[in-house]
């Protein structure tokens, strides 16, 4: 349980700094320019880089803090709304609609897929 705990802390930190860099970190390496974002999927009414990133983070989060969910939760909906709004005033970054439905779409797909497999495991 401490090694999932220090999973999503570890995530959490690399989360943050790809998103408040002034640029895109990966485009950087693979396209060797900063104002190139890779997309997995192109979609222009969902981010499909922001619903993976955040989903494997939400699952990380749930299962780290089972024991506080109404924190947790409040915690990750925070999480997504903070980093997107802060697009806003990073320099080469701009806030978009598909980035935050992605980020909370995440949040809520691992919601309930956690508490699919925990009311399985009740059962």
């Amino acid at each position: 349980m401490k090694l999932l705990k220090i999973s999503f802390y570890i995530s959490n930190l690399i989360l943050i700094i790809f998103y408040l860099f002034p640029g895109s970190i990966l485009g950087c390496f693979f396209y060797n320019d900063c104002n190139i974002q890779p997309e997995i999927i192109v979609n222009n009414y969902i981010s499909f880089n922001h619903l993976f990133v955040f989903f494997i983070i939400s699952f990380l989060g749930l299962f780290s803090f089972k024991n506080n969910l109404k924190k947790i939760s409040y915690y990750l909906f925070l999480l997504s709304f903070l980093l997107e709004f802060s697009h806003l005033i990073i320099p080469n970054r701009g806030y978009e609609h598909a980035d935050l439905f992605g980020n909370i779409l995440g949040v809520l797909i691992s919601l309930i897929l956690f508490n699919f497999l925990i009311l399985r495991r009740v059962k």
